[in-house]
């Protein structure tokens, strides 16, 4: 119910109007009835005013002094008596004769009496209305638990963005919903049916809020009567005029304001690390029906804004606004500001400017918009069955049908098909099949059972430099098999090896030959400190008088078995009778050449055995010393200056096998595919329950596909993680264009007569550069209007040929089914073949080299 009281003129139209239907509705009497007859019928009768209250029916308004006269009236038995009540007045309801608005706080009983339709009619027909009075009609609204005349509606002041100062006053029930406020705003300001509009309430503080759901009641929300309601209507440009209030919602400068370009050909700005969101975006963006679905509004029906699973709408409203901009040709870039803080409000893995994953963000807002535009407004508990040996079609469709039941919307129609899923037990043979549905493939590239690791040798000769190595070894081997190659390389015995790991200039840990590979990083490395022998002249600078000192002392020297013999006693611990220091002299102490020794040497360094930190523990135990295996190198500050090459001792050598580069040959897409539906063992950290067995057993399983969607999704898995590794996979896959052909993989009985079903074209690439740490991405994508290809990254689009989408850096690829892309660019009728959504390019002088 929507009544308009803007000014004495329309007011006086609508007394009028509504007298009009009262005469039609008035039932033909010529002639009073009896009093007891006209009691029954006003106060007993089924039209009487004891009856119940009926949702949605009319009641009207009677002042009570003139009620209460008719009651005397036909209660005295006398039809001639003084106290005929005369034409119904109810001008004491009223606050003046203009607007005919109703007193505030009038009471039911005291300043009024509700009568039904019938009742009133009748009444009116015996004793007329008072001239120029509207009756007073009033609803019957259903509240929680409770019917009641809705005697005050609430009244709305309706006004336009653009045109504050002129308001409509509209009469609304409590139970009309938000929609017919909108409807009623764009009647009363003329908007044409292609224009968006969307309302704003101005609340008690002033501020404005978004009236989204346009399915919900007036009393749900909130509005009361004298408040404001503003209209606003989108521009052209594709932005709502409430965005200008916030500069990094519209970027826009002076030159785009008249810009008219390709509509879809828009660029995305980079706000920090977004290059993921703008990658995922431009591929979604050119889904031509995903697209058109936005652009014609058909979401506004669809929006669902009390999904427990959803983003109360918004995310499809943000995304909405997103398309409408970067496809009304009047923006060369936009500014996905809030389309990021809406992300980062649901999704708090995408708050902040850190990098992130682009098919990480395309499988949230595909969810997202699924869950917003879910047309089952209330899902129902659904129990999934196996197949318990039923035929794969009765079970397959079964599954879809349940699916539907609980999803169907959009995303649903346009990206999910249908996996079957078989486990196999090892021990009782049990066989599992089920049916799920998928919204995107996630298939492995195949990998190389080879690996190439970097490592130094370090000789024992300490006249030779450290060699850097490049060693190919087994993916799943052992430390063993790392030391059998690098020994084809040295010809050094596999067995004299040892290999460490040097972090931050320590020993960091020592492998054992059993040890697996994979607990080798690719990161990890092997160093070692250089030093050279002095020559005779240095061995005799020094002070004389220290020499002659020295030669006084007895001087430590070296064992028959090589060993140094005991040191100083100053040198020991406080605590024990052993040391942990050890003096490196000039002399060769090792050798026996120039034993005994003609005269005392300068110290090199001390040797001092030290905890794993390199710092020295003074309450060290004889056990201890026994037991620590680390040791330091003290040197003596001049010596260092002297003897120790700091440049030298950093130096290495690389041998001829560091130019080796493994070669890796390019896969094709088919071969990722048939990987994907490869038999594969669970691991044991995803055991399988068999209901035949009663427990938990690493199963074997399979997927197959059984029905495949109109836009296939294809997410190529470059990013491997283990427990002790991450890379990245620069493997090339080679994707077709067009004639993607899937009926190889589809199991389900096929329809030969209709081969477009399983062949596929290709309209958009996700890319991604550079490495696990850090990256880059950018899109290749078609647009639908023009099946022109263009390069998306971030605010820049170029065109580019087709001989340049195929790359090492293809991570997501979006395919069209061909049925599909028919059913869109063809005219209703048309016998023409239509043009591929991978077309023609043009020239290639205009292209800009992306690989």
């Amino acid at each position: 119910m929507a009544t308009v009281a803007a000014n004495p003129a329309a007011a006086a139209a609508a007394v009028a109007a509504a007298a009009a239907v009262t005469e039609d509705r008035e039932p033909q009497h010529e002639e009073l009835p009896g009093l007891d007859s006209q009691w029954r019928q006003i106060e007993n009768g089924e039209s009487g005013r004891e009856r119940p209250l009926r949702a949605g029916e009319s009641w009207f308004l009677v002042e009570k002094h003139w009620y209460k006269q008719w009651e005397a009236y036909v209660q005295g038995g006398d039809q001639d008596s003084s106290t005929f009540p005369g034409c119904i007045n109810n001008a004491t309801l009223f606050q003046d004769e203009i607007n005919w608005r109703l007193k505030e706080g009038l009471v039911e009983g005291e300043d009024y009496v509700l009568l039904p339709a019938a009742a009133w009619h009748y009444l009116v027909s015996w004793y007329g209305l008072e001239h120029g009075q509207p009756p007073i009609e009033r609803k019957v609204i259903e509240l929680p638990n409770i019917q009641k005349v809705e005697v005050y509606p609430v009244e709305l002041l309706l006004v336009r963005h653009n045109d504050l100062g002129k308001s409509h006053t509209v009469q609304f029930s409590h139970t009309d919903s938000i929609g017919l406020v909108l409807r009623t705003a764009r009647e009363r300001f003329l908007v044409e049916p292609q224009e968006d509009t969307r309302l704003w309430a101005k609340n008690s503080e002033g501020s404005l809020d978004r009236l989204y759901d346009t399915h919900i009641t007036v009393l749900d929300a909130a509005l009361e009567t004298g408040q404001l309601i503003i209209m606003e209507t989108r521009k052209k440009d594709g932005t709502w005029p409430s965005a200008q209030l916030h500069v990094m919602n519209n970027n826009m400068s002076e030159e785009d304001e008249d810009f008219k370009g390709q509509p879809g050909i828009c660029g995305l700005t980079n706000l920090g690390n977004t290059c993921f969101m703008n990658s995922a975006l431009q591929c979604l963006s050119n889904v031509p029906q995903l697209t058109e679905y936005f652009l014609n509004n058909c979401y506004l029906e669809e929006l669902n804004f009390r999904n427990p699973l959803g983003m109360k709408g918004e995310i499809a409203e943000a995304y909405a606004d997103l398309v409408k901009q970067a496809w009304s040709g009047h923006h060369r870039s936009i500014v996905p500001h809030v389309f990021k803080n809406k992300v980062g409000h649901f999704a708090s893995q995408f708050l902040g400017y850190q990098q992130h994953d682009s098919q990480e963000l395309l499988s949230f807002l595909l969810d997202g918009l699924h869950e917003d535009l879910n047309r089952v407004k209330k899902k129902e508990y659904v129990e999934l069955c196996d197949a318990a040996g039923r035929p794969d079609q009765e079970v397959a469709q079964e599954a879809w049908q349940n699916h539907k039941r609980r999803n169907d919307s959009v995303i649903v129609d346009t990206f999910h098909g249908l996996f079957k899923s078989t486990l196999v037990c090892p021990d009782c043979g049990n066989v599992s099949v089920t049916f799920d549905p998928f919204c995107y493939l996630s298939v492995p590239l195949p990998i190389s059972h080879k690996r190439v690791l970097e490592v130094f040798f370090i000789p024992m000769d300490p006249r030779r430099k450290p060699e850097q190595h490049r060693l190919v070894v087994p993916k799943k081997g052992k430390i063993s098999d790392l030391c059998v190659a690098l020994s084809k390389h040295t010809g050094i015995s596999p067995e004299r090896m040892m290999v460490a790991d040097v972090f931050s200039h320590r020993f960091y840990k020592l492998y054992q030959l059993e040890e697996p590979l994979s607990s080798i990083l690719d990161r990890d490395d092997i160093f070692v400190r250089y030093v050279t022998k002095p020559n005779s002249d240095d061995e005799d600078d020094g002070d004389e008088k220290e020499d002659d000192e020295e030669d006084k002392d007895d001087v430590p020297g070296p064992s028959t078995g090589g060993s140094l013999r005991d040191p100083e006693p100053e040198q020991a611990g406080p605590s024990s009778g052993v040391t942990n220091r050890c003096p490196f002299l000039l002399d060769n102490c090792l050798g026996t050449s120039q034993w005994p020794p003609r005269r005392r040497r300068k110290q090199l360094f001390t040797l001092q055995t030290v905890n794993s930190n390199g710092t020295s523990d003074r309450t060290t135990s004889p056990e201890e010393v026994h037991a620590q295996p680390y040791i330091a190198i003290d040197w003596e500050p001049e010596m260092k200056k002297r003897y120790y090459d700091e440049v030298e001792a950093e130096g290495y050598v690389k041998h001829d096998c560091v130019g080796y580069v493994m070669k890796k040959a390019p896969v094709r897409l088919q071969e990722c595919i048939e990987l994907f539906t490869t038999v594969e063992t669970l691991e044991k950290e995803n055991p399988w329950y068999c209901p035949s067995c009663k427990q938990h057993q690493l199963a074997t399983k399979k997927l197959d596909l059984w029905m495949l969607p109109e836009i296939l999704i294809i997410h190529l898995k470059r990013f491997s993680y283990t427990k002790f590794s991450r890379e990245k996979l620069d493997t090339l896959v080679e994707f077709p264009i067009r004639d993607l052909d899937f009926s190889e993989f589809v199991i389900q009985p096929q329809n030969e007569s209709n081969p477009e079903l399983y062949k596929y074209d290709l309209i958009a690439v996700s890319n991604h550069y550079g490495g696990m740490r850090d990256g880059h991405y950018t899109t290749f994508a078609c647009n639908k209007d023009s099946g022109q290809w263009h390069y998306f990254d971030d605010n820049s689009v170029s065109p580019v040929n087709e001989n340049q989408i195929e790359s090492k850096a293809a991570y997501v690829l979006f395919y069209q089914r061909q049925d599909v892309a028919r059913r869109l660019l063809s005219p209703a009728g048309s016998s023409g073949a239509p043009a591929s959504p991978a077309c023609s390019s043009p020239p290639s002088s205009e292209f800009m080299d992306v690989n």
